[in-house]
């Protein structure tokens, strides 16, 4: 067993050298027993994206795993594009991992006092004036009624999904096709026009409920970003740039990716008819998740370098590595500094990171939202059968891209495939993530 021990860690040392010498601008690379981790049990990783490509799950996919602020696992798999290898800086599209970008730029703002929290949205965006709320009724003509709202939508409505507005996707009742015929984008597709265009047809439709009285997963961090545009003076790409990407040494993180980055795009693959994965290169409209009778379901793997690329979606439209990535997750975990530079205080990050939904979100089982944040586990739990700490802050994206934050025992870890449509594939592939980085812990 000794012998057996020592190759895996010459192994991992290969590997570390290996990652060292291609993202020697990146996270600091260590030895998992340097932070109390195990090479060995670690090693068990490799099987999990093996069997990933092996069952037909992915074509290929990206893991890596951090402690204490250094990198010690970090290995790619399969098959990127048709015949070309998965990469360590493979390019995936994030969709709503943008989320916590959104928020962090928010938060940026809201550190220099640009606003405050309990703000109605209206005082920045003034079509959100005039939003009125959809209650369905059975008796009424259309079989709803629209009704002014009880308070107006605020800023911290809006990180939290707790303003009423939906998804389009979710193929809600009534409220989806208010969307589908506003011309509302989802930000999964080529859009015309701006940020700005998309956000006020947006603001035309109806509530899905009274502002603070429920959660609803939705467009509430795309008119974040619209609102980021408005208070910063400046592009949302710009802020994105010049305010977190660059400051934290994140080099390949875009809406629009440039011409010499879109080969190291990873495509999107899905179950054809005969069962086997095929490769996605067209728009797909398709049911809704709640309403399969409505095609309010539409994505477009091209939007990252195709079309007009004028739409800036905060909510769902940025592309990135799973080492950039970290990057962003590490200075959450380290309370709002990275290397030496401060993006937010940690203050702000605690109040980020605390559960502002409420008992409202139900769907989560037992997670709560936290100021656009992503999942927060409120106390030690096997979810679905795999472990899952205490305070780890997670969110994924609808390509399956997934990522925990453990602040419980300062990690991360994160697994990156582009599937569609997002199935229970995905929360079991990265459950089983979560127990193979965990029981690879050996000391505190």
């Amino acid at each position: 067993m000794k012998t057996v021990s020592r190759v895996i860690s010459l192994l991992f040392l290969c590997l570390l050298l290996s990652i060292s010498n291609a993202f020697s601008q990146g996270l600091e690379i260590t030895k998992p027993e340097d932070v109390g981790m195990s090479s060995v049990r670690l090693s068990r990783i490799d099987k999990l994206l093996k069997a990933i490509v092996d069952k037909n799950t992915a074509k290929g996919a990206v893991a890596a795993v951090a402690r204490h602020g250094k990198l010690v696992y970090l290995k790619a798999t399969g098959d990127m594009d048709e015949g070309k290898p998965m990469q360590k800086d493979t390019i995936f599209r994030i969709c709503s991992q943008t989320k916590l970008v959104t928020s962090v730029a928010v938060m940026i703002l809201y550190e220099e006092g640009q606003f405050n929290l309990n703000e109605p949205i209206s005082k920045y965006i003034p079509e959100f004036k005039d939003t009125m709320v959809l209650l369905e009724d059975s008796s009424a003509s259309k079989g709803y009624n629209l009704v002014p709202p009880k308070r107006e939508i605020t800023i911290r409505d809006l990180l939290a999904h707790t303003s009423g507005i939906s998804y389009a996707f979710w193929g809600r009742p009534y409220i989806a096709e208010w969307y589908l015929n506003a011309g509302v984008s989802d930000g999964l597709s080529e859009t015309e026009g701006t940020i700005a265009d998309n956000i006020k047809k947006l603001a035309k439709c109806p509530l899905l409920f009274h502002p603070g009285e429920d959660y609803e997963y939705g467009l509430n961090i795309d008119v974040l970003g619209y609102f980021v545009e408005i208070v910063s003076g400046m592009p949302l790409d710009k802020f994105f740039r010049e305010r977190i990407f660059e400051p934290l040494g994140m080099k390949d993180t875009y809406f629009f990716l440039p011409e010499d980055k879109i080969s190291r795009l990873a495509a999107i693959y899905a179950y054809d008819e005969n069962g086997g994965l095929s490769k996605l290169g067209k728009k797909i409209t398709g049911p809704g998740f709640l309403n399969p009778k409505i095609n309010s379901n539409i994505f477009d793997p091209t939007y990252p370098y195709k079309g007009p690329r004028t739409c800036l979606f905060g909510g769902a439209g940025l592309s990135s590595t799973a080492l950039d990535y970290m990057r962003l997750c590490h200075m959450i975990l380290n309370k709002g500094e990275l290397n030496g530079v401060r993006l937010l205080s940690p203050l702000t990050v605690e109040l980020m990171t605390r559960n502002h939904a409420g008992d409202h979100n139900i769907w989560l089982a037992g997670k709560g939202w936290q100021a656009g944040f992503g999942g927060v586990t409120l106390h030690d739990r096997d979810q679905g059968g795999y472990i899952m700490a205490n305070g780890t802050f997670n969110w994924g994206g609808y390509y399956a891209t997934n990522f925990d934050i453990d602040f419980k025992n300062d990690m991360i870890y994160m697994l990156f495939t582009q599937r569609t449509p997002y199935q229970t594939y995905q929360a079991e592939e990265f459950g089983k993530l979560r127990v193979l980085t965990h029981v690879a812990i050996i000391e505190k």
